[in-house]
């Protein structure tokens, strides 16, 4: 991703390069899942650029790539793919079968290394997951996330970046955009003709407004626990309709879904999940509110959606194996997030000043051994290390 910072030309490697290219093996299928717009191409010419070997890059979205393809056989194979020995698709979801045809490529042509990518966990998943395992490692791509941003900035500039993260997100796109209102824009362009129409291809859903007014619903409810039954009477529309759309919602990378957690039912609350948007920025797009930190009461909905976007993709590039969730009784004691890794528990808090808060008793009682720890704007960043 190159940028303009201080009139010298950066280049951001992100996060996960390292990983794909060391999983990148002779007759294995790398593919990297992620929504429009996060840089999946530009990570995979990235990681093309540091293999320095010659690569057949294909495009599903290419008809001539469909015929080329159509004909399920080693031998067109080989001859398409030649005295190449890495194979790059690009929106691999959208030729058919690519499963089917990924296998017969992997299983049959010696030394053939595979790249691919897709805008949808839902589509590839469909095309290409069943006949590829054992034969495939999957990364999922997010937004720029903060140690991605530790090349260019450091602890002076990373405050004011911070601010304009919450409000505007973390699309790749935006650092080309220093002026507020191209930054709108961008923001209103990706929701209204990139994410929304996504969802529609699938399942010939065509009410594109109740899905953006779910979003609107879900966008004011962060860090609160959501009755599907009441988004269904606020929508005019089935719970289980609202499921399948919170469900396509999260295989889109729009939003992400957290369970309670529990080990004593009666005390717990464990009924309704909590949902988080993916990136800041489409959140706010969704509500049409991009003012600035100190003309807005919702701070702490958007520190909270920020930080936990930003652990999940922790999680995800460094291949952290973890159960996450939130914690609440019915006597409102609650935590904002819990991990559950290598057999221990740790509970965090999201404050984005610093300031004092008290281990709930009842987690403490409950849960002894666990760790308590609050994170905030200013030791968010050792979190995230």
């Amino acid at each position: 991703m190159r940028h303009q910072t201080d009139g010298i030309m950066n280049y951001l490697i992100r996060d996960l390069s390292q990983s794909i290219i060391r999983k990148l093996q002779p007759n294995k299928v790398i593919i990297i899942f992620g929504a429009r717009r996060v840089g999946k191409t530009v990570l995979v010419k990235e990681i093309l650029t540091q293999l320095n070997e010659p690569v057949l890059s294909l495009n599903g979205e290419d008809i001539n790539v469909h015929d080329k393809l159509a004909i399920r056989s080693i031998e067109n194979y080989k001859q398409i793919i030649g005295s190449y020995r890495l194979l790059y698709i690009d929106e691999a979801q959208k030729i058919p079968d690519i499963g089917q045809k990924l296998k017969l490529m992997i299983d049959e042509i010696e030394g053939l290394k595979i790249i691919v990518s897709g805008s949808s966990s839902l589509d590839i998943h469909k095309e290409a997951g069943e006949p590829l395992t054992g034969r495939k490692y999957s990364f999922n791509l997010f937004p720029l996330c903060e140690n991605e941003y530790n090349q260019v900035e450091n602890s002076i500039s990373k405050t004011d970046k911070l601010r304009e993260r919450l409000v505007f997100g973390n699309y790749p796109e935006l650092l080309q955009l220093p002026d507020r209102t191209d930054k709108i824009d961008y923001l209103n362009e990706m929701v209204s003709s990139y994410l929304l129409k996504d969802i529609l291809v699938y399942e010939s859903i065509k009410n594109s407004q109740k899905i953006f007014n779910l979003l609107r619903l879900i966008a004011f409810q962060i860090g609160e626990e959501v009755s599907l039954q009441e988004l269904g009477n606020q929508l005019g529309i089935s719970k289980n309709t609202v499921k399948k759309y919170l469900d396509l919602l999260t295989k889109v990378f729009i939003l992400h879904k957290v369970e309670g957690f529990s080990r004593n039912l009666r005390k717990e609350i464990t009924k309704n999940a909590r949902w988080y948007f993916i990136d800041n920025g489409i959140r706010n797009a969704v509500i049409a509110n991009f003012n600035p930190l100190e003309a807005r009461n919702d701070i702490g909905a958007l520190w909270e959606n920020y930080i936990i976007g930003e652990r999940l993709k922790h999680q995800e590039y460094r291949r952290i194996i973890s159960n996450n969730y939130f914690w609440r009784t019915y006597e409102q004691q609650e935590v904002d997030w819990v991990e559950e890794r290598d057999g221990a528990l740790f509970g965090y808090e999201f404050k984005w000043q610093e300031n004092k808060v008290k281990i709930p008793s009842q987690w403490k009682s409950a849960y002894p051994d666990a760790s308590f720890e609050v994170i905030n704007k200013d030791n968010f960043g050792e979190w995230l290390k």
